[in-house]
């Protein structure tokens, strides 16, 4: 199994960023996830059977000189990582001199403990998470930083602009992770700020297209008024293609970060509560544009219950 890969994690943005990754490499590869529907649609490519197969456990990958993981949160991640009493985890498994990427949005601090676990096992770990949603998934036109190693850095690279345009070193192991999480709070901030905007203007009767207009034309424009307002707040679809749930877990990650470096950001606090909240209030799976709706102090369904 020469060469071979491992790609663990086949979500909305692992599935895709899988794909592209096999359209692009020559390479076999063995992914895992423990959900069926995605390799229903993995069945449809033509490198399946030939260069692309299902592993069926951690096992399966033990022969990989490389194994990427995106999956939700450290937890998860740091299970597949080290394992437990009833089975083991990638650093049982892999040879020495293997690479581990985590393109997840992992703690940084929990980036650096398992770092230290796996070259215990002469295993080196990288992070390497991304921005851009689905959409760019799809297209392979992702941003993605990468922390660790320089040498496992470039060990990587080649694999990583199969799924990004832009890659961005951004310094030692859990750098990627801290800057991840930092940039989505900055985003969560402009969305929650646009939607109180829209939210006061609504009550005072104004046309919201030309509230909208005036802001992206202005000092107040952010992505989010720009990506996320006409798109799907104003026509109420509410589908940006980010969970609101994966966007309160990276405003604790973010808020985490407080304590590791003594320092206190009062707006991230308040900003990690009011999304934790209305996570708490939202129904499973809403969109992270629904932020909306909670600040409107709309009903909703989930109240109810």
């Amino acid at each position: 199994m020469e060469n071979a890969i491992g790609f663990i994690g086949l979500g909305n943005m692992g599935l895709p960023m899988l794909e592209n990754l096999v359209n692009a490499r020559d390479e076999r590869i063995y992914a895992l996830d423990c959900a069926d529907s995605p390799f229903e649609q993995l069945s449809q490519n033509p490198a399946w059977g030939k260069r692309l197969f299902r592993a069926q456990c951690i096992e399966d990958l033990g022969e990989c000189t490389l194994v990427i993981t995106i999956l939700p949160n450290s937890l998860i991640t740091n299970d597949v990582l080290s394992g437990s009493a009833e089975r083991p985890g990638l650093r049982d498994v892999l040879r020495p001199g293997s690479l581990v990427v985590d393109m997840g949005s992992s703690s940084s601090g929990e980036t650096q403990t398992q770092g230290r676990k796996l070259a215990e096992k002469g295993i080196m770990l990288i992070d390497a998470p991304v921005s851009g949603a689905v959409a760019k998934a799809r297209t392979g036109k992702l941003a993605i930083m990468v922390g660790g190693d320089a040498s496992a850095r470039d060990k990587a690279i080649p694999y990583l602009r199969c799924m990004g345009e832009t890659i961005i070193p951004t310094g030692h192991l859990g750098s990627a992770h801290a800057i991840k999480s930092l940039n989505n709070y900055v985003y969560a901030a402009g969305l929650l700020a646009i939607s109180e905007a829209l939210a006061i203007a609504e009550r005072l009767k104004l046309d919201l297209n030309v509230v909208t207009d005036i802001i992206n034309a202005s000092s107040g424009r952010n992505v989010a008024s720009e990506t996320k307002v006409k798109q799907f707040i104003i026509p109420r679809t509410f589908a940006g293609g980010f969970a609101l749930s994966l966007m309160a877990k990276d405003l604790r990650t973010a808020a985490e970060l407080q304590d590791a470096c003594n320092f206190e950001a009062p707006q991230l606090t308040l900003c990690e509560r009011i999304w934790s909240q209305a996570c708490a209030r939202l129904p499973d799976g809403a969109d992270n544009t629904e932020i909306y709706r909670v600040v409107n102090r709309e009903t909703l369904a989930v109240e109810a219950h």
